[in-house]
């Protein structure tokens, strides 16, 4: 089973839009990371082109399945998520700077900082956005609900968090 540093890496290489760089990974994604073949199996018979529509129809065309963690922030949560502000002031905490073209509340991100310093934080508090999200994700029908399965599948759940 690998680790779960391991596992953010791959599983945030697999929720951003499908290039070249992930096709040439999928082999290696497949063997370091078991609890993502699902997607990595699908990934690998799928035309580069078709994922890559499938990518957009899913995550770039409505909100509803928004990669932004800040987007599941919910207020009225006693388990709450962690203010969208706060994701740059964790980077820094850790010596890094984000400076990705997407906004540092992007799932990748977040999973490629877990993945980098341990610091599950950001995903531990935002656990209940991240189930909303792998929910969704399952009711349309898309491969990709296999991956926040599977990064679901790592963090406690609200029972478990003290």
């Amino acid at each position: 089973m690998p680790s779960d540093a391991v596992l953010y890496q791959a599983a945030a290489l697999c929720l951003t839009y499908p290039d070249h760089d992930l096709y040439a990974r999928l082999p290696l994604l497949r063997e370091a990371a078991p609890p993502l073949r699902e997607f990595t199996d699908h990934a690998a018979v799928t035309p580069r082109a078709e994922l890559a529509g499938h990518y957009v129809r899913v995550f770039d065309s409505e909100d509803r399945h928004s990669l932004r963690l800040s987007r599941w922030y919910d207020e009225g949560d006693p388990c709450g998520g962690v203010a969208p502000a706060r994701f740059e002031d964790s980077y820094r905490r850790h010596g890094l700077e984000f400076t990705g073209e997407e906004p540092p509340d992007f799932l990748p991100a977040v999973l490629e900082f877990a993945a980098r310093t341990g610091d599950t934080g950001l995903l531990t508090g935002h656990r209940t956005g991240l189930e909303r999200l792998r929910s969704r994700l399952a009711g349309f029908g898309t491969p990709y609900a296999s991956v926040l399965n599977a990064v679901c599948a790592t963090l406690p759940t609200a029972h478990d968090r003290p």
